[in-house]
C-alpha cells in the first residue's frame, strides 16, 4: 500500500510543553540524599515466609512512620525545652527566680555527651555513613539527619555556651565521624533542604576536595 513520510511538525516542542499526561507518581523533588539513607534497618529475612508481611513493605511502613516524628514535638510533649539542653555560662547575678524555673534551683551545667548511650543504635556510625553509598558511584553522600544548633552559626562557633544563643533541632546533612572525639561532622540544609558548600555544589565526601 501507498504511504506518506512522517512529517515532524515545526513546533514539536511546543506541542510536547502542551501535552498533559497526568497526575505522577514520581519524585520530582532535588535531593542531595541518596535513596536508601532514608531506609530503616528491619530485622526481616530477605526471603519471606508464608503469613509475613514482605521485607519491602515492612520497611517502606517503618520509613512513613519514623519520618512523620519530630523529635523537638515529641521532648515538647515530655514537658522537655530544647533550647535548654545546652549548658550555659554560669551567671550568678542574673539566677531567674524558682517560679519560672519550674522549682529548678540550679542551672543546666552537664552537656547531653555525658548521657549519650550507645547501646539501642541499630546502626554504627560506619554504617551510618555507608548509606551515602549509591550503587555505582565512587562519591559518597551526605546522609540526613537532626542536630541541635545555635540558630546564630557566627556566635554559636566563637562561644557555643553564650546566655543569648537559641538552639533548635535543625536538618543537617551527616558528612563525617571522628572516632577520636566521637563526634559527627554536619552541615545545615538550605531551604530546599539541598546540603550545598559556599559555591552552590553539592558536598561530597565529607567535604574533602583535591585541595583539602
Amino acid at each position: 500500500p501507498l504511504a506518506s513520510k512522517f512529517k515532524t511538525p515545526g513546533n514539536l516542542k511546543g506541542l510536547l510543553d502542551k501535552r498533559v499526561v497526568g497526575p505522577s507518581t514520581e519524585d520530582l523533588t532535588e535531593s542531595d540524599f541518596p535513596v536508601q539513607s532514608f531506609n530503616p534497618k528491619v530485622q526481616l529475612p530477605f526471603k519471606r515466609v508464608p503469613g509475613q508481611n514482605p521485607r519491602k513493605v515492612e520497611v517502606e511502613r517503618k520509613r512513613r512512620l519514623y519520618l512523620s516524628f519530630d523529635i523537638a514535638e515529641l521532648l515538647a510533649s515530655k514537658g522537655i525545652d530544647s533550647n535548654q539542653l545546652m549548658p550555659r555560662h554560669y551567671d550568678p547575678d542574673n539566677i531567674p527566680p524558682i517560679e519560672e524555673t519550674k522549682d529548678t534551683v540550679f542551672p543546666i551545667y552537664l552537656p547531653l555527651q555525658v548521657f549519650d548511650n550507645d547501646e539501642f543504635d541499630c546502626r554504627t556510625p560506619e554504617e551510618w555513613l555507608s548509606l551515602g553509598l549509591e550503587p555505582g558511584c565512587s562519591d559518597r553522600k551526605p546522609v540526613p539527619g537532626k542536630a541541635l544548633l545555635p540558630t546564630d552559626d557566627v556566635l554559636g562557633h566563637e562561644d557555643p555556651k553564650n546566655q543569648e544563643l537559641i538552639y533548635e533541632w535543625i536538618d543537617v546533612g551527616v558528612l563525617d565521624y571522628d572516632k577520636e572525639t566521637e563526634l559527627y561532622l554536619v552541615h545545615k540544609t538550605e531551604k530546599k533542604g539541598l546540603v550545598r558548600d559556599e559555591e552552590g555544589k553539592p558536598i561530597l565526601n565529607g567535604g574533602i576536595t583535591p585541595e583539602g
